[in-house]
């Protein structure tokens, strides 16, 4: 829409009395305070409401911008229950963090549903090329295509993109599987390097400028082999993302926890020159010294010139709130490839039962 309307050649424009808002500008953050809120959508469907600090009802965007959040990941699945963190629903999503002004990381699962060390399950619309290598590269190149190619014509750039969602042990089981209880695959780093390349070369023929990024769990551990490994069969990437859940685990404290995942994280960037993202953190606020851990660890974190980003995830579930999909076994099973039970909610969420931040979120504050 035009900022003005002429009348007649050489008369005053009359100003447009309803304009456009400006959209704000979206700048990639040097130090990147995130969140993950890729179940907002389902939440906001469910009614639940968000408020700030002051107790004021506001979109959770605002809310999180108040508690200093400059980021937000978004999951993408392939074919989701409901189609919630589907592309449609990433898309929607994605929209709204552009106009809030906040830089997108965009983490694609290769699966309808979570995968993590624990299950790589191929989609279901997938499940036909299990076997062939070749196909489930295009099936990998296809979809991020169609999803960042989505985005393109949205208008919105992401400024980094995950290929694959806690990939220890490979992604798309058993195409790109490194080991099993027996060890190693034959040719599994190979396998898995070709599959995680098609990502990433589909994500940069999109947005070059974007960081492609694999992503492992417990940022504790030394990671380094394996990215060594990984680069080894020619994996390419241009940042490395860690999950990083210092109360979920009891062999040692949070505090020990926190320094070996500091120390690892300093490490991989003194190994690999590249930047290093911490794109899952989360802790437990029925333990009383969760504020205190995460603030710790963020504190720590920012001292590191190699690491440039954090992302909590979920925060913003409260009121023991869980996904529809939670409650129904048969398809959960389904979906995991396991015979499961129905599940309870996501306990590391950091708002109020009234949908406000808590204290965990004071965190991301400068």
């Amino acid at each position: 829409m035009l900022p003005a309307v002429l009348l007649a050649c050489g008369q005053t424009p009359v100003p447009d009395p309803n304009p456009e808002p400006a959209r704000p500008e979206v700048a990639t953050p040097s130090f990147a305070k995130g969140a993950d809120i890729s179940w907002l959508s389902e939440m906001e469907h469910d009614g639940k409401t968000f408020r700030k600090a002051d107790g004021t009802q506001a979109d959770l965007l605002a809310v999180l911008k108040d508690c200093g959040i400059n980021a937000i990941r978004l999951r993408v699945w392939v074919d989701p229950y409901n189609g919630w963190s589907g592309k449609d629903d990433m898309l929607g999503l994605a929209k709204r963090v552009k106009d809030a002004g906040m830089a997108l990381m965009v983490d694609f699962h290769y699966s309808d549903f979570f995968a993590d060390p624990s299950r790589q399950v191929i989609p279901s619309a997938w499940a036909g090329d299990k076997d062939k290598l070749d196909k489930m590269c295009s099936h990998v190149a296809s979809h991020t295509t169609e999803v960042l190619q989505a985005l393109k014509e949205a208008g919105v750039s992401p400024a980094w993109i995950q290929v694959g969602n806690e990939t220890r042990n490979g992604m798309l089981w058993p195409a790109g599987q490194l080991w099993t209880g027996s060890g190693n695959i034959p040719d599994g780093r190979k396998h898995f390097a070709s599959l995680y390349n098609a990502g990433y070369d589909a994500a940069k023929a999109i947005f070059p400028d974007a960081l492609v990024m694999p992503h492992l769990n417990n940022a504790y551990e030394d990671n380094a082999w394996w990215f060594q490994q990984i680069k080894a069969e020619g994996g390419k990437f241009d940042a490395i993302a860690l999950s990083h859940y210092p109360q979920a685990e009891s062999k040692m404290s949070a505090t020990q926890y926190n320094q070996q995942a500091l120390s690892r994280i300093k490490a991989l960037y003194d190994t690999f020159k590249i930047p290093v993202f911490v794109s899952e953190v989360g802790v437990m606020p029925s333990k009383s010294d969760a504020a205190s851990v995460l603030q710790a660890f963020m504190t720590e974190l920012r001292k590191i010139d190699g690491c440039k980003g954090i992302f909590y995830w979920e925060p913003e579930v409260y009121g023991n709130w869980k996904p529809a999909v939670y409650g129904l076994a048969d398809e959960l099973t389904r979906l995991t490839g396991t015979k499961q039970g129905t599940w309870g909610a996501y306990n590391q969420g950091a708002f109020n039962s009234d949908g406000s931040p808590s204290e965990i979120m004071n965190a991301f504050k400068d």
